[in-house]
Formats: structure tokens, C-alpha cells, sequence
């Protein structure tokens, strides 16, 4: 059996993830040299080029990219073996950084933070609140434990777990004239002045398609990455948007924005949790976690009950 320490089982990580030995270098306070020397040390033991070298890149060939896949899976074994050991041991301190879009800051995060906070007093709490390219950075670059961003194609140096599959609702002032709840088929509205995210968010390219595919008529569009602003534009326009449901649960029942269930057919987003791959997430982030997933549900279950009463009071009508 070949010893190789786990400095060196670090420094390949480093580099794959980085691609690049400065950046490598960089991350794990060591050399470049140094972060060299540690690569070609495992590529002689192994008798296997791990990695392709070119001027301004470092690539995994298929031996490196399985290998590194191998080690993420040791080293997180180590640190969930060292959590589980903390965790024994009553342990609840120490920081935790978390990455959350306005989507869940605006209605989900209050109550989560008021059951928490009192049951973990020693976890100095770190929440950061942007949008999902900013927020994916932090987490690669290590800034963020891990962070809730709509679903997309895996990266090197992230692994994510569905969280949540949300319903989409169109949002609107009551100048824009839809009746509070009801159902609306988008494709048979008056052609929409819509405010939605940028090009770069995940988010816009499922409602670009959304649109394409079931011939929704748009008179304008007003690009904005900015919730508050968002929000507080179209209740006192006849502008609408469209955002998940978890964030206008608390909008029922007030005058100042009008929710509607988009219909036939409903429109969906999901949202990952991600994390660095090296890293296992701690007793507290999974407290965090499971506490966020239950209101969550909690929320649907508040949006199951008020549709259907909807539905119930348009029957008895």
C-alpha cells in the first residue's frame, strides 16, 4: 500500500479546482514551487500524468480528474469523521457563512434565524445576500460554507443537493388589474410589461423559454437585478414579474401587491444547496439547513391552502 500525505492528496485538489498551480499556490499558503513539487511527487508514485500542463492552464487528464474525484471523497471523509467527533463532544461554535438570494431572505429567513439563533448562541452567524454567479464564487473561493442558488450544470470544485422546486408566481401592483389569487394563463394576458432578472441570471433563461414555448406576448421588458426595487416598482405600476412563491407568501391578503398562480402551464424553479466538494458540512449548517427546508415546506403548505380556498370560494360564486 502507497503512504502519500495529505499535503500532496491537497495540492492536487487545489490544482484541479483552480486550474492553475499560482491560484493553487494561493489557496493552500504554499509555493507554487512548492504545489509543483507536491503534483509530481504523486505522478511518480502513481506512474501517471494527472495533469496537462500548457502556458496559463493546468487541465486534469481523465487519470487526474478520477483520482481527484477519489481524494475530495477521502479528505471529506476525514472532516465528517472530525464534525462527527465535535458533535460528540456537544461542540456548537465557531463561524458559519451562508449564501442566500433574495428570493429567501425576504420571507424565509426571519423565522428560520428566530428558532436558531437562541438554540446555537455560541455560532457567530455570517449571512451574505446576492445573486447566484456572486454567490457560486464565494463558495468556490471558500468564503461561504455553502449557499442556496437556482440549479445548474455542475462545476468542478462544487457539489450541490436539490433543495427545493418552487412554484412560480406572477407578481403585479393593483394598477395591472388581476384579481388577487387567480389562476392566470400568461399566454392569454394582454401582452406584459415584465420586469425580469438580468441575461446572466439562470432564472431568465427559464423564463425566456417559458415565453418562447407557450407564446406569451411581451410589450416590454425591463431588465433588473434588484428585488427590493423589483417589488416596490411594480405595485405602484402596471408592471409584473415573476418570482418564486416562497418569497410573496407574506403578500397574501394585502393590497399593495397582487399574487397570481401561472397556470397551463405552471412554471417551476429549483434551487441547490452548493459547497466546496473538499469540504463536509458542519452540525450547524445542517441545522441551519434542515430548519430552512422545514419552512420551506411550511411556506407551500400556506400556498396549497390559500389556492385552494380560492378555488373553493370561485366554485360557491
Amino acid at each position: 500500500m502507497t503512504n502519500i500525505p495529505l499535503r500532496q492528496i491537497r495540492a492536487v485538489i487545489a490544482v484541479c479546482e483552480e486550474g492553475s498551480f499560482t491560484r493553487a499556490a494561493e489557496r493552500e499558503n504554499a509555493t507554487q514551487s512548492g504545489i509543483s513539487q507536491h503534483v509530481a511527487a504523486i505522478e511518480r508514485t502513481l506512474g501517471v500524468q494527472l495533469f496537462e500542463r500548457s502556458t496559463g492552464s493546468v487541465k486534469p487528464t481523465p487519470a487526474g480528474l478520477r483520482y481527484y474525484k477519489r481524494c475530495v471523497e477521502a479528505v471529506g471523509t476525514l472532516e465528517h469523521a472530525a464534525e462527527e467527533a465535535r458533535s460528540l463532544a456537544g461542540e456548537m461554535t465557531g463561524d458559519l457563512r451562508i449564501g442566500l438570494m433574495p428570493t429567501f431572505t425576504r420571507a424565509v429567513l426571519a423565522p428560520v434565524l428566530d428558532d436558531f439563533v437562541p438554540r446555537c448562541p455560541e455560532v457567530r452567524l455570517h449571512i451574505v445576500e446576492g445573486y447566484s454567479g456572486a454567490l457560486t464564487d464565494m463558495v468556490l473561493d471558500g468564503e461561504l460554507d455553502f449557499a442556496v442558488v437556482p440549479a445548474f450544470e455542475g462545476t468542478i470544485g462544487l457539489k450541490s443537493r436539490l433543495l427545493v422546486r418552487d412554484r412560480e408566481m406572477m407578481i403585479s401592483g393593483p394598477r395591472a388589474g388581476f384579481k388577487p389569487l387567480a389562476a392566470v394563463r400568461l399566454s392569454e394576458c394582454a401582452p406584459l410589461k415584465i420586469v425580469v432578472p438580468g441575461p446572466d441570471n439562470i432564472r431568465r433563461r427559464n423564463l425566456d423559454t417559458y415565453f418562447q414555448s407557450h407564446g406569451v406576448e411581451v410589450a416590454a421588458m425591463l431588465e433588473m437585478d434588484a428585488m427590493i426595487a423589483t417589488l416596490e416598482f411594480v405595485a405602484r405600476s402596471d408592471w409584473v414579474t415573476i418570482l418564486p412563491s416562497v418569497i410573496s407568501i407574506n403578500d397574501i391578503g394585502k393590497a399593495e401587491l397582487i399574487v397570481n398562480p401561472i397556470t397551463e402551464p405552471e412554471l417551476h424553479a429549483e434551487f441547490v444547496v452548493i459547497q466546496p466538494t473538499r469540504r463536509t458540512l458542519s452540525t450547524q449548517a445542517r441545522m441551519f439547513l434542515e430548519r430552512f427546508e422545514r419552512e420551506v415546506a411550511q411556506i407551500h403548505e400556506r400556498w396549497e391552502l390559500a389556492i385552494a380556498g380560492t378555488k373553493k370560494a370561485k366554485l360557491r360564486a
